[in-house]
């Protein structure tokens, strides 16, 4: 069966043109390093394949003529020629398909193959995104999950789980200082397992259940072929789509998930990004819950991080050596998700929360108790509040810094304890959300990070993302000092 794809006629014009223009020598020596067809070698110069377009410039005395046939193709096209050159062969692939396949569900398949083409069209597909975002993550996720479960758990810890343990506590234990390691403040029960339970859990558990529904309903492979000439600009191709998202899960998980990309400088890319720009389920839930009623102060939260990520890739992917990966994936076909499947997913995971992420959190409560226990913590605080009091915020904030470093989630839900109770103004909320999104995710992270990359590579991310969340944080604030806007 032949296989001859005809692309659009301005297209194909133009591929003519830049074949004549193929001198001789530049032909045969790209021909004998890349073993493709001239035809072939015209499809990857109009689409300015940088390596191509680099060894053809040693052979030619100008590619002038060539650059100015693709800028004269892309403005007739009225649109990217990569894409119509991918559009047009996913045609003639489903063409071929068509032919050698039979297929009585007709009807069920025609959604099915309009539903896919919607999906990973940018045109369509973003407005798709922008639903499962809204729908998906902000509501179910962020005023659900992380308001009215929140609301209904923390209340309940704090009207009569952290009173009965604090009384229970002081009846066992005389002692004060062992008193504060269960119960009181910080305690392991009424800071950490509530913390764990009441803030984190709720979040966690609705973030895992979508998660686990979209991951079933074959969106996410589509998600991948949509974003991915907007992951190559960052240097990663569409398969990192699944270890970021997988990051707004859990970064700890998404970082070992890392290693199913094709080559080291895109795992070190998707690592560094999670690292510092990708918000855990926990924390971006919190964040949700803190800054749902105030729409312009989580839009100036979701634009401030989302082009950290976007400008740090394009960075990174600039001066990183190394060539950028391929992207190819298997599709799996669009099918109505299972429940029984759902839930298994989810149960898996949450699983592995409790066994993985509760532990941390005793374990950090432990530290905090030994850490004002011995006066260190209040040492590292002192020096902590004057970059405070410099972004504008109270001293009260420095602690949930401190926390921030061992989790990056607890500093989310400490925030979360201190607008409770306290308050902040617009301003201050949006640069510690902004100033928590961008630290080190958290102690397990690290760990994993120095498994996976090496301590050269940990240490010289976590070197750099510290500094920079807190200078970001006060650029935030300095900005929105001078256009005197008050959230």
């Amino acid at each position: 069966m032949s296989a001859n794809i005809n692309y659009p006629n301005i297209i194909e014009k133009g591929l003519a043109k830049i074949e004549d223009l193929l001198v001789q020598e530049a032909e045969l020596f790209l021909q004998k390093n890349y073993l493709i067809s001239r035809r072939s070698l015209a499809l990857l110069i109009i689409q300015k394949d940088r390596e191509i377009i680099t060894d053809l410039q040693k052979y030619l005395p100008s590619i002038s003529p060539i650059e100015e046939i693709i800028y004269d193709v892309q403005t007739q096209l009225g649109k990217s020629i990569t894409e119509a050159i991918a559009f047009t062969r996913q045609q003639k692939a489903l063409e071929i398909e068509q032919q050698v396949l039979q297929d009585n569900s007709d009807s069920q398949r025609g959604i099915g193959e309009k539903l896919h083409q919607w999906m990973i069209n940018p045109l369509t597909g973003f407005p798709i995104l922008a639903l499962v975002l809204y729908y998906g993550i902000y509501q179910f996720v962020g005023n659900f999950g992380a308001g009215t479960l929140v609301d209904l758990i923390e209340g309940f810890f704090e009207e009569n789980i952290n009173p009965f343990v604090n009384h229970i506590v002081a009846q066992i234990f005389p002692w004060v200082v062992i008193q504060d390691l269960f119960a009181n403040d910080y305690g392991i029960i009424t800071l950490g397992i509530r913390y764990a339970t009441a803030i984190i859990l709720p979040i966690v558990a609705t973030y895992f259940l979508m998660f686990s529904l979209l991951e079933d309903t074959g969106y996410l492979p589509r998600l991948s072929l949509m974003l991915d000439r907007v992951f190559k600009t960052m240097g990663l191709s569409g398969r990192a789509v699944i270890p970021i998202v997988l990051g707004l899960g859990c970064d700890t998980m998404a970082t070992v998930v890392t290693r199913t990309l094709e080559t080291k400088r895109e795992r070190i890319i998707a690592t560094f990004l999670l690292a510092l720009a990708i918000p855990c389920a926990a924390q971006w839930g919190v964040i949700l819950g803190l800054l749902a009623k105030n729409p312009l102060a989580l839009s100036i939260w979701a634009v401030v991080v989302l082009g950290i990520f976007l400008l740090a890739g394009f960075l990174t992917s600039r001066f990183l050596p190394g060539k950028p990966a391929q992207f190819y994936m298997e599709v799996p076909p669009l099918r109505m998700p299972k429940i029984e499947n759902i839930i298994t997913k989810t149960v898996i995971r949450m699983k592995w929360y409790f066994w993985e992420i509760i532990p941390l959190f005793i374990y950090a409560s432990i530290l905090i108790w030994f850490g004002k226990l011995t006066g260190l913590f209040d040492l590292i605080i002192s020096w902590i509040n004057p970059i405070t009091l410099a972004l504008d915020l109270p001293e009260e904030v420095s602690p949930i810094f401190l926390y921030g470093f061992f989790r990056r989630d607890y500093g989310a839900a400490g925030l979360f304890d201190i607008q409770s109770n306290a308050g902040l103004t617009g301003n201050q909320l949006v640069v510690c959300a902004i100033i928590l999104t961008l630290f080190l995710p958290c102690i397990a992270q690290f760990q994993v990070m120095l498994k996976e990359r090496g301590w050269k590579t940990t240490l010289a991310m976590v070197s750099f993302i510290f500094p920079f969340a807190f200078f970001v944080g006060y650029l935030v604030n300095q900005g929105l000092n001078i256009i005197n806007l008050t959230i």
